[in-house]
């Protein structure tokens, strides 16, 4: 099968559909690509490299659509590329199915299979091909760079002979893959970084990458079961504009990540926001493609309010690294699909079902939407509580044997001991007697402590071990033969290996703590 990646016409859009190390992969999987001659030159690839790779460079666009069984795009084709491409062609790249309606006709007529990257559904499965999660991941990072840019001094707090330096406030609005990204960036560079968003099970998330998570004192959660934040309340939203506002006051940087696919981007940011903000201050829409979500912000532009705040309506797309990672993700759905060897679209794969919007002459968009397990609130509840019931009756019971177990075991313990007792020597008895104690303590001493906690009792168990060489040291005699000196030395030996293997270990969990 013919693989064709044509150059992208948009001025503005950089990246590729394939790269040298991606066609090497497409090679692999059975695939003969050909690339439009100079498509990589924007992200920073030559046609030699391209060559090398394995591919075919030719001369225009037309021999790509007109020749190709499948093509690869980043941006949708326009009505004029549609029309050369071949029926019964496959079609993969960004398609916007909401906002193309008329798109999606063409496709419709011309019979081509397209296949919309953009909705592909998020599933466990179809991370690997996520692009969504790719591309945000790069435009979180790389808004906190640009924002540094325009900010115009450090982001991290300084001490210096030449006066103190107070570390940038950092704001991030929409805690998903950019915006999560956009954290750790602005934590690494000694932000002091808040994060607000409607969904409060992100709130772990948030906090463990260092930011501190701001919230609204409503009981009510945006979190849905397709990951994205659901519409909000008239009471939150407001409460929502004056955390905002208040924020504004303080925050040197936002940053608004908020989009939903399919729809224009929720207004969060309004211009009483940016007006409250200090002059200097700067604002990376990363909504800007989509409306935005400053209600000032100019899509591909960046430019300075009358009060000094910089708004950014487009950032650098690191076309390199982007396209390398784009293409990843189509070579992971080509695996999905079956190569070159067995390349079939089974429109029964909720994947595909979710993402080919065209096939065989028929508008697949938008589609039945993939089954979630649904419960009522009255049946979680019950479901709740019937859950907690079985599990404290089997608490119950392990409880209850546990301990017949033990006092079992005590009186077959006593029984012995008495038997012992009547019939050993008064030496032997004190001797088994400490030894029958120091078993109990160190069995309870380390069978009481938690897993977790067993490296650091290393140090505990060593010195025992210790102990242990010593007394054996004292007890070995001269006479190999002696049944003393054999156990003497055994115990020494093994107590030898305990305190080695101890050390052994703290020492590689110390080396983790080192950076």
């Amino acid at each position: 099968m013919r693989i064709g990646i044509p150059a992208e016409i948009f001025q503005e859009e950089k990246r590729v559909a394939a790269t040298p190390k991606t066609v090497e992969r497409l090679i692999k999987q059975g695939f003969e690509v050909f690339i439009e001659k100079s498509a990589g030159t924007k992200s920073g690839f030559r046609d030699e490299e391209y060559i090398d790779s394995g591919a075919h460079i030719v001369e225009s666009s037309h021999e790509i659509f007109n020749q190709s069984d499948i093509i690869l795009k980043v941006k949708e084709p326009t009505l004029e590329e549609v029309a050369s491409i071949q029926p019964g062609t496959v079609l993969i790249c960004y398609l916007r199915p909401a906002q193309n309606s008329e798109l999606l006709e063409r496709l419709k007529n011309q019979n081509i299979s397209a296949f919309a990257v953009d909705i592909i559904p998020r599933i466990t499965r179809a991370q690997k091909m996520d692009v969504l999660s790719s591309m945000a991941n790069i435009s979180g990072y790389r808004a906190v760079i640009e924002s540094a840019f325009h900010f115009g001094r450090f982001l991290n707090g300084q001490i210096t002979a030449a006066g103190k330096v107070e570390p940038a406030k950092v704001l991030v609005i929409g805690a998903g893959v950019a915006g999560l990204a956009a954290i750790g960036a602005a934590n690494s560079l000694g932000a002091v970084v808040r994060a607000f968003d409607t969904r409060k099970e992100v709130a772990e998330q948030i906090n463990s990458m260092g930011a501190q998570f701001l919230t609204i004192d409503l009981n009510e959660d945006g979190a849905t079961a397709t990951g994205y934040s659901k519409e909000m309340s008239e009471d939150f939203i407001k409460a929502e504009m004056q955390l905002f506002l208040d924020q504004a006051k303080e925050v040197d940087i936002v940053i608004t990540t908020a989009q939903i696919p399919g729809k224009t981007a929720p207004l969060l940011w309004m211009d009483y926001h940016v007006a409250a903000m200090k002059p200097g201050s700067v604002i990376v829409d990363l909504a800007a493609e989509t409306g935005g979500n400053c209600q000032l912000t100019r899509n591909r532009e960046v430019f300075t309010t009358d009060n000094g705040v910089t708004i950014l309506g487009k950032i650098n797309q690191l076309p390199k690294q982007a396209s390398q990672l784009y293409g990843n993700n189509l070579c992971h759905l080509l695996d999905d699909l079956g190569k070159a060897e067995k390349f079939q679209i089974d429109m029964s794969d909720p994947i595909v079902s979710q993402a080919m919007v065209t096939h065989q002459g028929k508008i697949n968009y938008p589609p039945i939407p993939l089954p979630v397990a649904q419960v009522t609130g009255n049946k979680n509840k019950s479901t709740e509580q019937s859950k907690q019931e079985i599990q404290g009756n089997k608490e119950e019971l392990k409880a209850v044997k546990k301990l017949k177990s033990t006092l079992v075991s005590l009186v077959v313990v006593a029984v012995l001991l008495s038997i012992i007792g009547q019939t050993a020597p008064k030496e032997f008895i004190q001797h088994f007697t400490v030894f029958v104690l120091a078993v109990f303590v160190g069995w309870q001493v380390i069978n009481n402590v938690s897993h977790s906690l067993h490296t650091p009792l290393m140090a505990v168990t060593n010195a025992i071990s210790g102990i242990i060489v010593i007394g054996g040291l004292l007890q070995t005699k001269n006479d190999i033969g002696n049944l003393l000196t054999i156990l003497s030395f055994t115990a020494v030996l093994v107590a030898t290996v305990n305190i080695v293997g101890g050390f052994v270990v703290s020492h590689r969990m110390l080396k983790m703590f080192k950076k």
